[in-house]
């Protein structure tokens, strides 16, 4: 039976994570993008996108919980929503760069729309790597601790490294 403290694995650095997180991300996203042009040529492309998107999602924040933040395994419910709202924040700046694009473009070209759009996702990306690492997978890395921490009996060694005085030696000593 696998301990505690075995299936603890420990948490990467900033820079390794933000780079797992990176192509955990980068990786499903290219995926979804291929799906959903695959499915929406089956049924209407907002429900493709939809579908997709959850999909891509839940599959999301199982890599991160078990590869990108070493979480050391399954993601939770509770991250599973805290992620998806993260997702769904990320989603609203997105859209709300392409909306004000179109305020201060008449007829933006695809290339200027394409450019908005990809710095408004890796701006939301980055932020969302933040919440990700600070608030959905650090409780679990300090649950996780706490429990490797409260696991087992401690075991403590004391060494002695000379007997104790004596009265007479003691007194010599004052």
């Amino acid at each position: 039976m696998e301990t505690a403290q075995s299936k603890q694995q420990a948490a990467p650095g900033a820079f390794t994570a933000f780079a797992r997180f990176v192509l955990c991300g980068g990786g499903v996203g290219l995926a979804s993008s291929f799906a959903v042009a695959s499915l929406g040529s089956r049924i209407p492309w907002i429900l493709a996108n939809a579908l997709i998107t959850v999909g891509s999602t839940l599959l999301s924040t199982e890599l991160h919980a078990r590869f990108t933040f070493g979480a050391g395994g399954r993601a939770t419910w509770r991250q599973h929503a805290q992620s998806a709202g993260s997702a769904a924040a990320a989603y609203a700046v997105t859209c709300m760069a392409m909306l004000l694009l179109q305020q201060l473009v008449a007829t933006p070209g695809a290339v200027l729309e394409q450019a908005v759009y990809l710095s408004a996702s890796a701006l939301a990306g980055v932020a969302r790597f933040a919440v990700l690492r600070i608030v959905v997978f650090a409780r679990n890395r300090s649950q996780a601790t706490a429990a490797v921490l409260t696991a087992g009996p401690v075991q403590a060694t004391v060494t002695r490294t000379s007997a104790p005085a004596g009265p007479a030696a003691l007194c010599r000593a004052a």
